[in-house]
């Protein structure tokens, strides 16, 4: 079990509707997920069903480095909530998407992993949902 849980939020200005979209659908997660530009997501799946897999292949630009992100469903209620377990070490991850003011707050719990640093964790994370406010945005 997973004794330490990172939490990371962030504030959209847009409708539920859209974010939901661009966080579920391939075509837009592929644009979004990657911390920083010298990586990026080159092909995403989603299976939105409790049981369904969530795939992204993560990749550095200059090919250096790549890995699957593997997640399996374990809940989902639609423009509100997202759980999942990372295939590959059985950590949870949580998805809020809260209304306030018009806006959205998204904030993702998850269980932090045990070879890098919490701060490191926290800021890649971070740094991926940053890039998904700029991108929900910025349409």
């Amino acid at each position: 079990m997973h004794e330490k849980k990172i939490t990371i939020t962030s504030e959209i200005n847009a409708h539920i509707d859209y974010i939901w979209q661009c966080w579920t659908q391939p075509e837009h997660i592929t644009k979004w997920n990657f911390a920083s530009d010298d990586w990026h997501c080159p092909d995403a799946s989603n299976n939105l069903t409790v049981g369904g897999i969530y795939k992204a292949r993560m990749e550095a630009r200059n090919g250096s480095f790549a890995f699957d992100f593997i997640a399996k469903y374990d809940e989902i209620i639609e423009k509100k909530l997202l759980r999942y377990t990372i295939i590959d070490d059985g950590r949870n991850v949580t998805t809020h998407f809260i209304p306030k003011s018009g806006k959205i707050i998204i904030t993702t719990i998850f269980d932090a992993e045990k070879e890098n640093p919490e701060e490191m964790q926290r800021k890649g994370w971070q740094a991926i949902l940053n890039n998904f406010k700029k991108y929900v945005e910025s349409a």
